[in-house]
């Protein structure tokens, strides 16, 4: 429920605090007042886009805040804790949640849900659950399929909910199912084809062996081989420095001499002694290197072209993976995973039989649920036209007939019906689609029985009507009147109005006054209540608001209003 809202700077509202409250509050004005400002600053704290043009002439920027009451726990206190923001308990169960909107003259749009800024898509999703806002636009909506099915979707209640629900799980695996038999039967050929090549890659991969690094071991081994010869000689040069087999000086017989050479001169001096045994442990470095080079001799001695011509071939071998792969690691992953993946394609035929079957009993699941679901929507509909057709008689269409219809439709993912409602006006008329055969009046109190009867199965915290009596007047403005004020007994019912026969069933009448200074119009709000309110109620009646008969027709028509006279 609503408690207030604050607008500012928007429209021809300069500032502005509504109290609303529970029951029935009707809103009037004169023309360009700036009641319709109310319904747009709310539809702005129910995530709708903002609109730059929305503020106010000379202003940076407008602003609008609400205080609503809510359950202290709920969907509604959930989704504003994930979106970061709090309700604020105030006893037996209820707490009061807070919602604003900011716009700038520059178009710039800003949030806040429970003290916290969010997106306003936070606001949309709260709207859901907070309010359902009928304007002209709105009659204009429930000429769509789409609307009219979505009504009766809400009058069946938890009936068709949970059949609903069934169908778009059916719906939705379906859906999957068919999609994976689609795709994987489109792509059969070229799977195939993967199939075959992965398969020959993976025996080729199997007869080479391809080892880590194998390709980089290679190379270097190519490398040394053809240049075996100049290796040779460099390493036989260098043993033959450290240890000749002739009689020439090499280095280990020098180093041998020097050593000795300082040991004999070590008693004099123990330094000469360290440097003797440095000299010995380079004489065994040195002879390990001659050694390593002898080893190393014998290597290449042993290599020949027939060598490298092995080394050339396998390189060659693995050149061609490596082309066929980017690198040699993909080409060793390949052989390591792609059994499994040649198990998988070779299996497509399998696969295309088994989702076949399960496309067949999906569908059948499909065409059960579908079936359940008309059969529900056929129920409800039977029931629906019946109850909104009594409740137009309350609304002065005593003859008019309402017969809503669920056909055989296209198949989306809210069923396979097409539901359609119909309005007989009067006696012998055939029924005919409101969106074709209502007038403006007729749409306005169809969608008005249509919000009454589903309030009974689906309620609503909060209903908002933006002159939801365009087209009509007299008996059957009070009727409408007296409807809202009924439905105000379940729901808080708010409701922008022109017509005195309606503003007299509220039990809180708002009054938009318009004041200018030459050069700015600005707006406020009036609580109205007593002879204020006689006098606009007389304004609405004649445009007089000081009109003897216009104060006693107004002080007739609020006797009407009267609550043991609405029921």
């Amino acid at each position: 429920m609503i408690e207030q809202i604050r607008l500012r700077d928007l429209g021809v509202i300069a500032e502005a605090t509504l109290p609303i409250g529970p029951g029935f509050t009707a809103i009037t004005g004169e023309t360009g007042a700036g009641k319709t400002m109310v319904v747009t600053g709310l539809g702005l704290l129910l995530g709708q886009r903002a609109d730059s043009g929305a503020v106010r002439s000379g202003a940076a920027q407008a602003a609008v805040d609400g205080v609503w009451l809510v359950p202290e726990h709920g969907a509604v206190a959930e989704r504003v804790q994930d979106a970061g923001g709090e309700v604020e308990p105030v006893g037996d169960g209820r707490a009061e949640l807070y919602l604003g909107r900011m716009l700038s003259s520059e178009g710039r749009s800003r949030a806040t849900v429970g003290g916290r800024t969010a997106p306003a898509g936070v606001l949309a999703d709260l709207a859901d659950q907070l309010v359902v806002v009928h304007g002209q636009s709105d009659q204009l909506r429930l000429k769509s399929a789409a609307a009219q099915r979505d009504a009766l979707d809400r009058f069946g209640g938890d009936t068709i909910a949970a059949v609903i629900e069934t169908y778009r799980t059916a719906h939705a695996h379906w859906r999957a199912v068919t999609e994976e038999l689609r795709i994987l039967s489109g792509e059969r050929d070229a799977r195939a084809r993967e199939a075959e090549d992965l398969r020959a890659a993976l025996e080729e991969l199997e007869q080479l062996d391809p080892q880590p690094g194998e390709d980089v071991e290679l190379a270097q081994r190519a490398e040394r081989l053809a240049n075996a010869e100049e290796l040779r000689q460099a390493a036989a040069l260098a043993h033959e420095a450290l240890s000749s087999e002739n009689d020439q000086p090499d280095v280990q017989a020098l180093l041998g001499e020097a050593r000795r050479v300082l040991e004999r001169a070590a008693h004099s001096d123990e330094v000469l002694g360290g440097f003797a045994a440095t000299l010995e442990e380079l004489g065994y470095r040195v002879a390990d290197v001659a050694g390593e080079l002898s080893g190393y001799l014998a290597d290449l001695d042993e290599s020949g072209p027939h060598e490298l011509a092995a080394v050339e071939e396998r390189r060659a071998a693995l050149s061609g993976i490596i082309r066929a792969h980017g690198t040699l690691d993909a080409a060793i992953a390949v052989r390591e995973t792609g059994a499994l993946r040649l198990a998988d394609l070779d299996d497509d035929s399998d696969r295309i039989e088994r989702l076949t079957e399960q496309t067949e009993t999906a569908a059948s699941i499909l065409d059960e649920a579908a079936a359940a679901l008309t059969a529900a929507r056929t129920a409800a509909a039977a029931q629906l036209g019946e109850q909104v057709t009594a409740e137009l008689r309350h609304l002065a269409l005593p003859d008019a007939r309402v017969v809503v219809t669920v056909e055989p439709g296209t198949e989306t993912a809210a069923g396979r019906d097409d539901v359609t409602i119909l309005l007989s006006p009067h006696p012998g008329a055939d029924p005919r689609p409101v969106a074709r055969g209502a007038s403006g009046g007729e749409l306005s109190r169809v969608m008005l029985a249509i919000e009454v009867v589903i309030a009974a199965t689906d309620p609503v915290p909060t209903f908002v009507f933006d002159e939801v009596d365009a087209g009509i007047g007299g008996a059957a403005a009070i009727e409408v009147g007296r409807r809202l004020a009924q439905l105000a007994r379940s729901s808080q019912v708010i409701a922008v109005t022109h017509l005195a026969q309606v503003a007299a069933f509220a039990n809180n009448h708002l009054s938009v006054v318009k004041a200018g200074d030459g050069s700015v119009t600005a707006s406020s709000v009036r609580v109205l209540d007593g002879p204020d309110r006689e006098a606009e109620m007389a304004r609405l009646l004649s445009g007089l608001s000081d009109s003897d008969t216009a104060l006693e027709h107004a002080r007739e028509l609020l006797s009407l209003g009267s609550p043991r006279l609405i029921g």
